[in-house]
């Protein structure tokens, strides 16, 4: 080979292995693999508000550090743990409760709520969990004996419930002896204080008032003529996905025990009768 091709391969040789070098230097690392997305956060858990009228022991009521307590209480707590629910229950005035569920700021109403064909128009109910009947508060000495000896006295009752419509009904819609409160539990204070001369309320109500205020000296009166009414929990219109749930979760309750022994601590023993899967009041029943 002459001086010149030598020189020539030199060069070209050179160029090539230049070349190879600036490639390899240039080559790109392979990508890092793409992270692997994780899986969604689980939705957090529907959270039902229960509206409570919380001046109606022993159902419900406010205790010392203003916690919402009670016989009703209780009894959707043990029926939402079986439901596999969460419950929130808020303080809500009487008067606006049932707006309040038919706008869809409370699910569901718990407040010794009796069940009446009129009601069951607008609201749907759980199946029945409390027998309720009116009963009569007077004085240890006073002479009535009949829900007809109220005709001549001054009745106190809560405004808007089936002992309002049951007074109204033999008092009259326009009578000034009927004296309506916004609480059984004030109606009761008044006849203590001498302004009212006797009570209508629900039975649970006045037996739990006469027990632990031994001091107005009370006693409570009977009537056959009283209508029977039942307790519902009462779920917003045409839910009823809930309403099979409450109904599962009181189904169960029942079956295993958990129900008589939050009726035994409130009312002293099991009830005697449980209450009916379907029956309800008369639509006359006005309410609680």
């Amino acid at each position: 080979m002459t001086l010149l091709s030598t020189r020539r391969f030199l060069q070209i040789a050179g160029l090539s292995a230049a070349s190879l070098l600036l490639v390899a230097c240039g080559k790109k690392e392979p990508p890092a693999p793409a992270p692997v997305a994780s899986a969604p956060a689980a939705a957090p858990a529907r959270v039902y508000v229960v509206g409570t009228d919380a001046a109606y022991a022993p159902f419900e009521s406010q205790n010392e550090k203003g916690e919402i307590v009670g016989f009703d209480i209780e009894v959707v707590q043990a029926i939402a743990a079986k439901a596999g629910i969460e419950v929130k229950f808020v303080n809500t005035p009487w008067e606006g409760i049932f707006n309040a569920l038919a706008q869809g700021d409370r699910d569901m109403i718990v407040s010794a709520v009796t069940i009446t064909e009129e009601r069951k128009a607008t609201i749907d109910f759980s199946n029945p969990y409390f027998d309720a009947q009116q009963l009569i508060a007077v004085k240890d000495n006073s002479k009535v004996s009949k829900f007809a000896d109220l005709k001549k006295l001054k009745v106190g009752v809560q405004t808007g419930t089936t002992g309002d419509e049951a007074v109204t009904k033999l008092l009259g819609k326009t009578s000034a002896a009927i004296k309506r409160f916004e609480s059984t539990p004030l109606a009761l204070k008044e006849l203590e204080a001498g302004g009212v001369d006797a009570v209508v309320a629900d039975n649970g109500v006045i037996i739990h008032y006469v027990a632990n205020n031994p001091g107005g000296k009370f006693k409570t009166v009977a009537d056959k003529d009283f209508v029977p009414e039942q307790y519902g929990i009462a779920i917003k219109k045409g839910n009823t996905e809930l309403q099979a749930k409450v109904n599962k979760g009181l189904a169960d309750i029942k079956a295993d025990g958990s129900y008589d022994k939050i009726f035994a601590k409130y009312f002293g023993a099991p009830p005697t009768v449980p209450a009916a899967a379907t029956a309800a009041a008369p639509a006359s029943a006005a309410s609680k």
